[in-house]
């Protein structure tokens, strides 16, 4: 089974991010939006500076009581200055530090609603205009990745080992039964599938096939340490 793809964490919400960082290839760091402080940041960064971790910053709506999977009424010009504002205070703490940001990952519900929503999308393009020289990553697959790619903007297309999918390449939303994959056997099937180019069974009875850059693992549950490493061997070995 060929395989090539990269690992990735969200990291700097309250999850065991000293274990997970040690097992990834990038993570993407909470800046204060749906959680997030100057000292997670910087301890974040920090471990990612030691691992070797490609840092990004991980901007939302600003909803710390919905945790930022909530969608909030905001015009465009309102979105692309929350994306800036949250990822420039990550990049003036990483500058402090030395360590260089490659990337922007919106989160949660930010994220699902930019993937194809093309007024959601556009502001999402245009805090990656202002902030300059930093990728995007986005779902696989999306209307958000090429529309980012014909504005010049360099794209990181990318799946879920631990989440199902709707035949629509979408995520099955959080509270369908079954959204998130609670066994460690499963996740680590749904990831080497995806590295590998196999069809999903999506959670709708289709079937779904993905052609992603980066492979995510949510990094704030119990479980998060004990799946970096389960996922970082899979993937080694395939």
């Amino acid at each position: 089974m060929e395989c090539v793809i990269e690992l990735n964490a969200d990291v700097g919400e309250g999850g065991p991010d000293a274990e997970v960082v040690a097992h990834v290839h990038r993570v993407s760091i909470a800046c204060g939006g749906h959680v997030g402080d100057a000292e997670s940041m910087r301890a974040t960064l920090l471990l990612a500076q030691t691992h070797g971790a490609l840092a990004g910053a991980h901007p939302s709506y600003p909803d710390p009581a919905n945790f930022g999977r909530k969608a909030m009424a905001a015009k465009p010009a309102e979105l692309t200055r929350w994306i800036v504002q949250q990822t420039r205070a990550l990049q003036a703490i990483a500058d402090e530090l030395e360590v260089r940001l490659f990337h922007v990952k919106p989160h949660g519900a930010l994220y699902n609603r930019a993937a194809t929503d093309r007024e959601t999308g556009e502001a999402v393009i245009a805090a990656m205009r202002e902030l300059e020289g930093l990728a995007l990553v986005a779902l696989a697959g999306s209307p958000l990745a090429g529309w980012a790619r014909e504005a010049g903007i360099e794209v990181l297309e990318e799946a879920f080992a631990d989440r199902r999918y709707l035949s629509s390449g979408a995520l099955a939303p959080r509270s369908h039964p079954g959204a998130v994959i609670e066994e460690a056997d499963e996740v680590r099937a749904q990831a080497q599938k995806i590295a590998a180019g196999l069809a999903l069974e999506t959670l709708d009875g289709g079937l779904l096939t993905l052609h992603a850059d980066t492979l995510c693992l949510h990094g704030e549950g119990p479980r998060a340490a004990a799946l970096a490493r389960l996922l970082s061997e899979a993937l080694r070995r395939a």
